[in-house]
């Protein structure tokens, strides 16, 4: 064997003679990416993202794959001008690329949840792995089962059939499956000890979410805070007719029976200074939420008989609700306001009049078209552009001073701004008040600490990897973000974890990677062939319980679903993601090149090929409009099988890979050896799966 010296990046090494630039790359550990290129075949450069500079001569960019090595060659293999060469040849190939990495489902998710992944699990039988994959990203299924405001449904592709997948409700299922099927939560063990010391002020969902995965990797937390109870706004805003008492008390648990210490009864900064605890611990997270009500702002908002509706929530949880008497408003237009207007209802036993008062109209009325649903089901009334603009104590009541609105034509964002009717005032008088317009976070200990606060009145902190602007002390949840959804503070509080860890092990803080996503557009925006072949199927209702009980306790509304719907709903998803996601070269390059699919896409390049799927063999299926042309999946099967199955297919913009003369791959030689799906890069062509449609 005849050996030849070359330097690869500054790196002298001695090669076997004949190698190519690539071989002797990888022999040194540069991992060089390629797409058409397979160790088996000849080298065919199509692609060129292995593109490399051999030093000498020209100077110019060469195909790693094809150009052999020889002696005292001088290459360089990674370089800025390398890099963007490639991200250019990634973009170029993306751009035509018409396929989803993941289920559009999972990247509308919050929490990032594998949606499609459980719902195969609940098919399967194998409700336990599902509740584990779940808590891969998301430690309270049970929780967000029951309160998520679902925008994985308002994507899924099912309702291109007919309606979306129960989504929310399977998470439920999955849940209640567990503990009933073990009798206690199925955990991964804690990791091991690293010595570091982490604390977390706010036990609500971020902050026992950040716990949760910073015990996972072995650090000791202490969770503090003011509330004798974990679960921040969700125990204390979010009424147990929705989320129940125990359903807290089991899922928030799960931190503690990983190891996660609790403080309750502690008001970091009256019973003990932010700064201790900065000074005591490796990393301090504030997770704090957004606590503060907004405040109605109109005359007499401060008598007796008006509260806050966030105030309001807090004591019915506490079991101590005020007496509100027979005739109830509620102000406001968001999920608190219909959560308000439920409970006074269900605490006055059914015999309380609630009425809501919003000054916007029904579309633009922020609560969830379900919740309202239910309040309306349940004798709650909703005055619509109406706003109170005066409050006057008489007696045991209140008089209120209300106004007609109407709205302005849109502005520039698109929004209708309400503005009084002029001459329409009129009164009511009512027993109680709640005002539930929105809440606000309280700035105090993160000015105790020194930390920014933004314009919004939320502490600042960066959105990817949430630390703040003082290293070793982060912010998560809707103290960071302002007043949002459960799922998105859960969410965040895994991905603060993961900063915190990088932090506490010497890393760059870069935060939690985000994956390269390939989408094939809007769902109103695909082809009716994706969805041709499916059998329309009832969406799974969750059972309730009768009306006169949910309107006079406060005993959960949903019941639940059997195990058998649960498996039939399941069935109906279309499993939308990509079956390689996990082992995609495209979706790694992509990740790794920082791929941008738009910047030759449409409408720049006139268009995207469209999609075609080619399933007619019982062993291998081709997707089209996955593939980039690489063209290894030919040569693959003309070099090894010699059958020449596959073709290029036209010329220019519209050349695709498929099977010559219009037929399809059953009609062919093919014998299903699987040799092309071997050397695909995209999942374009690959095995069926086994005993399935897909």
């Amino acid at each position: 064997m005849s050996l030849v010296t070359i330097t690869i990046n500054n790196q002298t090494m001695r090669v076997e003679e004949g190698s190519s630039i690539l071989q002797a790359a990888r022999q040194g550990g540069f991992d060089i990416p390629t797409f058409c290129h397979a160790d088996h075949l000849k080298p065919f450069t199509s692609c060129f993202i292995c593109a490399v500079k051999v030093h000498g001569g020209r100077d110019t960019l060469v195909p790693s794959c094809a150009t052999l090595v020889r002696e005292g060659m001088i290459v360089t293999v990674e370089d800025p001008e390398l890099e963007a060469s490639r991200r250019m040849c990634i973009n170029l190939l993306i751009s035509d690329h018409c396929g989803d990495c993941q289920s559009p489902c999972q990247s509308a998710c919050p929490s990032n949840i594998d949606i499609e992944g459980f719902l195969a699990l609940i098919r399967e039988g194998k409700t336990p792995d599902a509740a584990r994959l779940i808590r891969e990203q998301a430690p309270f299924p049970g929780i967000l089962g029951r309160i998520c405001p679902r925008p994985c449904e308002e994507v899924c592709r099912r309702q291109r059939v007919e309606e979306p997948i129960a989504i929310c409700s399977m998470k439920r299922y999955i849940a209640d499956a567990e503990l009933e099927q073990f009798g206690s939560l199925q955990l991964p063990p804690p990791g091991l000890p690293t010595g570091k010391r982490v604390a977390i002020i706010g036990a609500g969902p971020a902050g026992m979410s950040a716990a949760y995965y910073l015990r996972l990797a072995g650090h000791q937390v202490r969770v503090f805070d003011k509330h004798p109870a974990s679960g921040g706004m969700l125990r204390y805003g979010i009424p147990y007719y929705r989320l129940p008492e125990k359903t807290l008390d089991t899922e928030f648990g799960a931190a503690v029976k990983l190891g996660v210490e609790l403080s309750f009864g502690v008001q970091v900064g009256a019973d003990i200074p932010a700064k201790k605890l900065e000074q005591d611990f490796d990393a301090l997270i504030l997770g704090i939420g957004a606590q503060g009500a907004t405040p109605l702002g109109i005359p007499g908002a401060e008598l007796p008989g008006v509260w806050s509706g966030i105030a309001y929530l807090e004591a019915v949880a506490e079991r101590n609700p005020p007496e509100l008497g027979d005739r109830v408003l509620v102000v406001g237009g968001g999920n608190t306001a219909i959560d308000c207007a439920r409970t006074a209802l269900r605490e006055g036993k059914g015999k309380t009049q609630v009425s809501i008062l919003y000054r916007r109209g029904r579309e633009e009325m922020p609560a969830q078209d379900a919740e309202i649903a239910e309040a309306l089901h349940e004798g709650v009334r909703i005055e619509y552009l109406t706003a109170p603009k005066e409050i006057i104590r008489e007696g045991d009541t209140l008089l209120i001073t209300l106004t007609r609105m109407e709205l302005t034509a849109p502005d520039a964002s698109g929004r209708r701004s309400p503005v009084p009717i002029p001459g329409s005032a009129y009164h009511v008088r009512v027993s109680a008040v709640l005002a539930a317009l929105g809440q606000q976070v309280l700035p105090d200990l993160a000015q105790d600490l020194g930390l920014e606060i933004t314009r919004k009145g939320t502490i600042k902190a960066d959105p990817r990897t949430f630390q703040t602007g003082r290293p070793g002390i982060f912010a998560c949840g809707d103290c960071q973000s302002g007043a949002a959804t459960a799922v998105r503070a859960v969410g965040n509080g895994r991905k603060t974890a993961y900063s915190v860890h990088q932090y506490l092990s010497g890393l760059p803080i870069t935060g939690e990677p985000v994956l390269f996503n390939s989408s094939m557009g809007p769902l109103e925006t695909l082809s009716p062939d994706l969805f041709a072949g499916y059998t329309q199927a009832e969406r799974v209702r969750m059972q309730v319980i009768g009306d006169e009980e949910r309107r006079t306790t406060d005993k959960e509304v949903e019941t639940g679903i059997e195990p058998d719907r649960a498996v039939k709903e399941a069935a109906r998803c279309l499993s939308c993601g990509c079956d390689a996601q996990k082992d995609c070269k495209l979706r790694r390059y992509a990740t790794r090149y920082q791929g941008d699919q738009g910047l030759f896409g449409p409408p720049a390049s006139g268009g995207r090929r469209g999609y075609s799927l080619d399933k007619s063999h019982e062993k291998i299926k081709l997707e089209v409009h996955k593939c980039i042309n690489c063209g290894a999946c030919v040569r693959a099967c003309a070099e090894i099988k010699g059958l020449n199955v596959l073709a290029y297919i036209n010329r220019g913009f519209m050349t695709r890979i498929h099977v010559p003369f219009g037929r399809s791959l059953v009609d062919t030689a093919c014998d299903g050896c699987g040799e092309c799906t071997k050397v695909c890069p995209t999942a374009g062509i690959l095995l069926r799966q086994a005993g399935t449609t897909l």
